[in-house]
């Protein structure tokens, strides 16, 4: 699976996820772009959005785009907080459609 980390989310969390292809929205040039606009960016190159902002789902549209967005609910996004939610993250992907929006944590 092809995905997108937000930029808010360590980049060393990407090694939490082997078995997929990691790019950072840094990596992609994408810094500083809004949402909507970041999730119309990513839909055609990216299965997956993986981001700490737990507003998106009230700020978008979701079920209408053909990417799965994952929410990360943390008290901070430091790795160590983080990577402890990441097996619940890897097991919800397998079965997650586009449109979906997955909650992980607290």
């Amino acid at each position: 699976m092809r995905i997108l980390m937000d930029e808010n989310l360590p980049r060393l969390l990407r090694r939490s996820l082997p078995e997929h292809q990691i790019k950072t929205v840094q990596e992609m040039g994408w810094s500083g772009i809004k949402n909507g606009e970041l999730l119309a960016l990513a839909e055609p190159e990216f299965d997956a959005f993986l981001t700490m902002d737990r507003n998106l789902p009230f700020q978008q549209s979701l079920r209408s785009r053909d990417i799965v967005v994952v929410v990360l609910v943390a008290q901070d996004n430091r790795l160590p907080t983080l990577l402890p939610l990441m097996p619940l993250v890897l097991e919800r992907l397998q079965t997650a459609q586009p449109g979906d929006v997955l909650h992980a944590g607290v």
